[in-house]
């Protein structure tokens, strides 16, 4: 069984905006959506600046007793699903046992962990939340989507960093296409903006340390150090196509690809050689069946060196060098900032709208090119381009890499 699989419905919580069209807007105009964080004071810390989500309301999407029994990752991944199953119209049109969830996330509920571990250093033991666990687990945004939505067939995060929302979206493609069900929900959320991350990812050596926010996060660029904070939340509704077209449904596209890999390698540091980065682009691109010169690939492009230099090989090395300098690529986190988790949803609705609408976002902050980095990563400016061929590359901690291929139907 191989069936085909189509997206009928987008959400977006992001720095940009807090729905799909203001996200797309912010996007077009290259607006930068990082600041200096406001969540707590960060004067003591080295990094001072991220990519925050600014006035989303969780009780617009949920009760106030869910709101107050769910992790900020969480509250932004019931968003997101709710605002792409209103796009699609599905719900009441798909038995719950053909109704699956796939939600990733990074690294979970940590701001609930921070604040009942603050009571447990304290003293205060006796005063820890009876939802502590199952706030904090990663599992929760898909578990609670399902529960909204009643969604009876699988529902499960996927936790590999940085591409969780990628490597969500792929699987819950393959459940659609290899017959274990027909509609699916996916995507990725994460919030991170506290000191306990930002401390961590300082002491990694991971952040860009600039205090200018339109010169930190500056992927492709000579000057780049590190990549900024981000967090939001995005989802798809992924549906068979014949189902789709029965009941009426606006298709926005159809995902026609996916590459899963892993480097095998590293903690954190990419495979310099790129194997496992190429494989996915490759796997995603020749299980799409398009043969075209016409591609737009979303990068990972977190401004940081290594990462940077290996997608740039990456992207040569599936393609081949001629098609790769054809392709127009953009890295959309040097305006949102790295959501982590959320970032390959958020990343695969921002191609999804460059295919759709035959407009392609800037990289901004790419003033110093760095000579080594020598493809087309539309510096600066948006421009039209109309591809055949989307796709959304992700790369994580631990060596995971997804690569997801858009093409219209």
């Amino acid at each position: 069984m191989n069936r085909r699989v189509v997206v009928t419905g987008m959400g977006a919580i992001t720095p940009l905006g807090n729905d799909v069209p203001a996200f797309w807007d912010a996007l077009k105009a290259g607006k930068c959506g990082i600041g200096r964080i406001t969540k707590f004071d960060p004067e003591p810390y080295k990094v001072k600046i991220a990519a925050e989500v600014h006035d989303f309301d969780p009780l617009q999407y949920m009760s106030k007793a869910d709101a107050q029994h769910s992790d900020p990752y969480a509250r932004l991944a019931i968003a997101a699903a709710s605002q792409a199953v209103e796009d699609s119209g599905v719900e009441g049109t798909v038995e719950a046992e053909r109704f699956g969830v796939y939600i990733g996330t990074g690294i979970g509920g940590i701001a609930t962990f921070m604040t009942e571990h603050q009571k447990l250093l304290e003293g205060k033991a006796r005063r820890i939340s009876p939802f502590f666990i199952p706030m904090m687990i990663a599992n929760m945004a898909a578990s609670m989507i399902s529960m909204r939505y009643g969604c009876k067939a699988m529902a499960l995060p996927a936790v590999t960093a940085c591409a969780s929302g990628g490597n969500a979206i792929g699987e819950a493609m393959r459940a659609i296409r290899h017959g274990y069900a027909d509609v699916m929900i996916a995507g990725g959320a994460e919030a991170t903006v506290n000191e306990l991350a930002l401390a961590g990812f300082i002491n990694m050596q991971a952040l860009s340390t600039a205090e200018d926010p339109l010169a930190a996060c500056l992927p492709f660029d000579r000057r780049r150090g590190g990549f900024v904070m981000g967090e939001g939340g995005g989802a798809l509704v992924l549906e068979e196509y014949d189902r789709a077209v029965a009941r009426g449904a606006t298709i926005y596209c159809e995902l026609c690809g996916y590459g899963s890999t892993s480097d095998a390698y590293h903690m954190t540091a990419p495979d310099p050689k790129a194997e496992g980065a190429t494989r996915a682009i490759a796997d995603a691109v020749r299980e799409s069946g398009l043969d075209t010169d016409k591609i737009y690939i979303n990068a990972h492009g977190t401004g940081t060196k290594l990462n940077d230099a290996c997608e740039t090989l990456a992207v040569k090395q599936a393609l081949g060098e001629e098609r790769a300098h054809k392709a127009v690529i953009s890295s959309t986190k040097s305006m949102t900032g790295h959501m982590l988790g959320a970032a390959g949803a958020v990343e695969a609705i921002a191609a999804i709208k460059i295919l759709t609408e035959g407009i392609v976002p800037p990289t901004i902050g790419l003033t110093d090119p760095d000579p080594e980095l020598d493809l087309d990563y539309t510096p600066l400016t948006a421009r039209p381009f109309q591809p055949e061929l989307a796709l959304s590359s992700s790369l994580g901690f631990g060596g995971h890499n997804a690569c997801l291929a858009f093409k219209r139907v």
